[in-house]
């Protein structure tokens, strides 16, 4: 899932930062919420989270504006409000949940899941394919009931080859969506995280799910459309059978 943070403090963004990326998010870093609402109507996030300052001029109207052209966005905000009624505008400005700052890292995100189990349709929570499945929330992946221990980015890159199965990506899309990126020097990179990926999702199972597309990229998909596909037994057919 990509989220964006969007914290005018330099030392606790790059914290924040790296305490998501550690629980397997794709995170967008922005140095305040001016930019990160720009971020917030031009990409499409999980979930953002805003260190706002409402002393500040305007800084209600960018909360709104973000919500009317993004209803559907989980929004977290930061902020230092201690008043209740100064915590009820903040949430009647269009904020889903707000958190005050000093904080535990271990709350802020916990705040986060219970917001993206709150958005997320209940059949978008967790990805099937075959006996893989990926709990986007939790973070979590099995093969077979096995747990499967991924870092991040392999996380992000497995998530989105699930949300695209049966689809052949090229490794030009996969450097986009995966690694935020619009040029495709990296597709070494993809290669290579790529067999990470299969190797601890293949090497548990003789049930292939990933698969490579000379020149065009990967695709992962059933293991039974990977048969049906199957030139070899496809020739094995005899005529007689194939009319029986």
């Amino acid at each position: 899932m990509l989220v964006l943070i969007a914290e005018s403090n330099p030392a606790l963004a790059t914290f924040l930062e790296h305490g998501f990326i550690l629980e397997r998010y794709a995170v967008d870093v922005a140095a305040d919420a001016e930019q990160g609402a720009k971020l917030a109507l031009a990409r499409k996030y999980h979930a953002a989270i805003l260190d706002m300052n409402f002393a500040q001029p305007g800084s209600f109207e960018v909360l709104r504006r973000i919500r009317a052209e993004r209803p559907d966005l989980p929004l977290l905000i930061l902020g230092n409000q201690t008043r209740p009624e100064e915590k009820a505008q903040v949430l009647d400005a269009g904020a889903d949940d707000l958190v005050q700052k000093p904080f535990a890292f271990s709350e802020l995100s916990a705040r986060l899941r219970a917001l993206l189990r709150r958005g997320e349709r209940a059949g978008e929570m967790v990805l099937r394919v075959d006996d893989l499945e990926l709990n986007r929330v939790d973070r979590c992946v099995r093969r077979a009931e096995r747990k499967i221990e991924l870092t991040p980015k392999e996380f992000a890159l497995l998530e989105y080859m699930m949300r695209n199965c049966g689809r052949r990506v090229t490794r030009a899309e996969i450097i986009e969506h995966v690694w935020n990126l619009s040029f495709d020097t990296m597709t070494n990179v993809v290669d290579v995280y790529i067999n990470y990926v299969r190797k601890k999702v293949d090497a548990v199972s003789e049930r292939k799910l990933i698969h490579t597309i000379r020149g065009v990229g990967y695709e992962l998909r059933p293991a039974a459309a990977s048969v049906a596909l199957d030139p070899r037994r496809i020739s094995s057919v005899s005529p007689t059978q194939a009319l029986s």
